[in-house]
């Protein structure tokens, strides 16, 4: 791996939590406590490979769909991942970031979220910007609104950047979807135009720094054009 081509923003869906857990003879919401367990392990990899941004989709507009149970759990466990291992992002100097609408969020979780955000505006090691009640085209949508009450009426693709969730970020230079499912779900649309795509057929749960880092490996050898020549 060269260490002088290491991505900037690496963006993650995570996908396959159930399907692990119930390999295992185990309920959906094991294989989501596992996946948390991932993310830890992922975010301590970004900071030991000098990544900047780390975006994860946790949570999408679609996902209320799924049993009750199952995205109340989801939500308990992203309190306790912002609550309870609060040192793993102070410590780490690790800013926490959301992109979504947070107001459909439950009370209690909103505020341990906001509370986490505000504690760690100011680190300077790694953007973990997480995607909770998010979708690509409700975040084009609400930008394009934004730009609307403006009155602003010849839009162009700077003001619709300039109002997503990701304003000041770069766009992702490479973005892994594990389970090998083929596809982004409604994951940063706008944002993935020119990104690299990495679907690995493990499970998230199986996700670690070795896998990340064959990512890498595998992103260091594409070529990256933009539209030009090289």
């Amino acid at each position: 791996m060269n260490k002088n081509s290491i991505p900037n923003h690496i963006a993650i869906i995570m996908d396959g939590n159930g399907r692990w857990a119930l390999k295992r003879g185990k309920n959906r919401l094991f294989g989501h406590r596992a996946g948390v367990e991932s993310i830890k392990k992922t975010i301590m990899a970004c900071l030991d490979l000098n990544i900047k941004i780390m975006s994860i989709f946790a949570f999408s507009t679609e996902n209320w769909k799924r049993p009750k149970e199952e995205v109340d759990g989801i939500f308990s466990l992203v309190d306790k991942l912002t609550q309870s291992d609060i040192d793993l992002f102070v410590k780490n100097g690790i800013t926490v970031r959301t992109m979504g609408d947070l107001t459909k969020l439950p009370e209690g979780l909103q505020n341990s979220i906001n509370s986490l955000k505000e504690q760690t505006k100011n680190n300077t090691k790694l953007i973990l910007n997480i995607a909770l009640n998010y979708g690509g085209r409700a975040e084009i949508v609400r930008a394009v609104n934004n730009i609307i009450k403006t009155n602003k009426t010849d839009i162009n693709e700077d003001d619709i950047k300039n109002n997503l969730y990701t304003f000041d970020l770069p766009d992702p230079d490479l973005i892994i979807r594990t389970s090998g499912e083929n596809r982004i779900s409604n994951f940063m649309l706008f944002q993935c135009a020119y990104s690299e795509f990495y679907f690995p057929k493990i499970h998230w749960p199986d996700f670690n720094k070795k896998q990340l880092k064959k990512a890498i490996k595998i992103y260091q050898k594409r070529n990256r054009r933009f539209g030009g020549l090289k």
